[in-house]
This record gives structure tokens, C-alpha cells and sequence, in this order.
């Protein structure tokens, strides 16, 4: 038998284990593993590790076969700041990219603000709001940084990237020049996170369908061409008409837990850009 006793932050490990009994089973891998997760679990305040595997297994079960069929799982959650918040797994992701190309009112759509007095904490150059969800009673909040977009808020990139999971690149369809820039929002996110799940998304597809076809065929093509150069993969979005939002975060999500991703690429003109 394994006792483990906690004494303020001291944690006591007794082993007495049967150890033939152990190996006639074969099982000592899984014996270790098991214990492993147990010592994670008395010394971690926030057993953080535990809860990620707990998670991932949500999105590993048998019957999950695609992304709209995993979005059952996961169910939103009104975030309860007064309650104990030592078993929530916080996902951070940040937005990046030039001034007045949609990036607050993208975070604000998926979030579900509808009030001024519902938006998160601002400064001056940074926003931060948060989005709870229950997966299989295991409860995950995507932590969201928006970065003002001019160069004078450059300072707040570091922060806003260090320790994040994706990096959201976002353009205006409508203005090439804001794709332009968008690799070097890609260059200053990388230096602090070398890891994220790099997304491009193209803002504004309400808008951008009513430019001649020439035009979108260009933005198309740039567009592709920045996604390939980033690694990353390309969406176009509308906040107005709630296009690939929600979307974008399933697939952030599938990507962080390995669930397999079937929606297929979409390089039609005149539709919403998927491209992978």
C-alpha cells in the first residue's frame, strides 16, 4: 500500500509495496506512472499536471471523431472569481497586429461581451479577458491578451506572449498594408515564444467580399504565401457575421489535445479562408 500525508507544505511518502506481486502482474510501468501522478498531486497546490492529462483524455475518448463533434464535450461556464479557482487550467493566447483591424471586437465576439461594463481588465495598450469552459467537469479558461497595435505599446508584447499557447496574427483583408506588417507582429511574438501555434486571420470578410475579385484574388494569394512563411494557419474571419470565431478556438483547442482535425480546406474566393 502508498500513503501520502500532508504536513503544511512537507509531503511524506511511505512505500510498502509487494514487489513480486507487482512484477507477477507486470504492470510496474503503470505502478510508477500512477505514482508519479500521485506525488504531482499532494505536492502541487495547483496538481496542474494532473489536470492537463485529465483533460487530454476527455478529448481522446472513443467516440470522438471530429472537431464539431468535440465541441459537445465543452460546454461555457460563467467564471465564479469568488469560488476556489486552484482546479482551472488557464490557456493564454494573444492577439497581435496593427491598430483598427478588429482585433478587440474579435475578442469581444468570441468572449460574448455585449456590455461595457462586462469587458475585462484594460490599460493603457492591453486587454485581458476570459472565456471558462467545462470539459467533462474539468474546467479550462482561455486567458485572451489583445496588444495595441501601435509602436508605442510594443513594450507590452513579452508579456502578453511569454507562456502563451497560440498567437493570434490578425490583418485587415480590406488593407493590404496591415498584412504586410503582419510578419513582423509574427517576428516580435516568436522572440518570446518559440512555441505557440501560430494563426493567421484575415478580419473583416463582410467587406472584404465586396471588393472586385482581382483584388481578392491578390489578398488571397499574399495571404497564403505569409501563412506558409509563419508556419501558420490561415482563416478568414467576420465578427460582424460571427465567421470562424468560435472556430479558431476549436482548433486551437484540438491542436493543444492532439484531437484529430477534419475540417477540410476551403480556397474558394469569395468564401471564408481556411488554408492548412
Amino acid at each position: 500500500m502508498t500513503l501520502f500525508r500532508r504536513h503544511h507544505r512537507t509531503t511524506i511518502v511511505r512505500l510498502d509495496i509487494n514487489w513480486p506481486f507487482v512484477l507477477r502482474l507486470g504492470v510496474i510501468r503503470r505502478f510508477f506512472r500512477l505514482l508519479w501522478d500521485q506525488i504531482l498531486s499532494c505536492s502541487s497546490p495547483s496538481g496542474g499536471r494532473l489536470r492537463y492529462r485529465r483533460i487530454k483524455s476527455c478529448f481522446h475518448e472513443p467516440q470522438v471523431e471530429d472537431v464539431a463533434e468535440a465541441a459537445t464535450l465543452v460546454t461555457p461556464a460563467s467564471p465564479d472569481l469568488s469560488g476556489d479557482l486552484s482546479d482551472v487550467l488557464a490557456l493564454k493566447v494573444s492577439l497581435l497586429g496593427d491598430c483598427h483591424i478588429g482585433k478587440t471586437s474579435f475578442m469581444n465576439k468570441y468572449v460574448g461581451v455585449v456590455d461595457q461594463e462586462e469587458r475585462g481588465l484594460q490599460m493603457n495598450g492591453l486587454n485581458l479577458m476570459d472565456k471558462m469552459m467545462v470539459v467533462r467537469g474539468a474546467r479550462i479558461a482561455f486567458s485572451i491578451w489583445d496588444v495595441g497595435g501601435d509602436q508605442r505599446h510594443l513594450d507590452h508584447v513579452p508579456i502578453a506572449c511569454k507562456d502563451a499557447v497560440a498567437i493570434l496574427i490578425m490583418f485587415d483583408l480590406t488593407s493590404r498594408s496591415t498584412l504586410n506588417n503582419a510578419i513582423n507582429w509574427y517576428r516580435r511574438g516568436r522572440k518570446w515564444n518559440k512555441t505557440a501555434i501560430p494563426v493567421l486571420i484575415g478580419t473583416k470578410f463582410d467587406d472584404f467580399v465586396q471588393l472586385p475579385l482581382e483584388m481578392q484574388w491578390t489578398v488571397v494569394n499574399e495571404a497564403r504565401a505569409s501563412a506558409k512563411a509563419m508556419d501558420a494557419t490561415l482563416f478568414f474571419s467576420s465578427t460582424t457575421h460571427n465567421i470562424n470565431v468560435n472556430k479558431i478556438f476549436k482548433f486551437i483547442t484540438a491542436k493543444l489535445f492532439n484531437l484529430p482535425w477534419t475540417v477540410e480546406r476551403n480556397l474558394t474566393i469569395g468564401e471564408p479562408i481556411i488554408d492548412f
